[in-house]
């Protein structure tokens, strides 16, 4: 069974950075891709970043493009999400999910489909205040 945690959310002023970590285990070989989603108040689910555990290739979002980076220790079966010059928009419940295969086949510049990824984390808060 597939297991995600994510952990590094919090509080943090417009301008501010975090990180955000997502652990996996259970997947028996590296031939999977993991994926950011980032749910806004009363807003629907957005993926914004994946990264392809195969290769290390990734893909982000335009609306993250510039400011967010995915990077993964392959060692640590984690994947990270930095984020930088963080808004007020950013706020919102962050979660990584996994798919088999490569970001390329789920996810554009306009973001990452849903419903491709089968696997889910519990989420982590992110609150970016002005």
């Amino acid at each position: 069974e597939v297991q995600l945690v994510e952990s590094g959310g919090g509080l943090v002023q417009a301008g501010g950075s975090l990180r955000l970590s997502c652990t996996a285990s259970g997947f028996s070989s590296d031939d999977y891709a993991i994926a950011w989603f980032r749910q806004a108040p009363g807003q629907g689910r957005e993926g914004i970043s994946c990264i392809s555990f195969s290769d290390g290739t990734s893909e982000n979002a335009d609306s993250v493009e510039g400011r967010f980076a995915i990077s993964s220790d392959r060692a640590k079966n984690t994947v990270y999400l930095q984020m930088n010059s963080l808004k007020p928009d950013d706020t919102g419940v962050y979660t990584c999910a996994s798919a088999l295969g490569k970001c390329s086949y789920y996810c554009t510049a306009y973001g990452c489909d849903t419903f491709r990824f089968h696997s889910w984390g519990q989420g982590t808060q992110v609150t970016v205040s002005s």
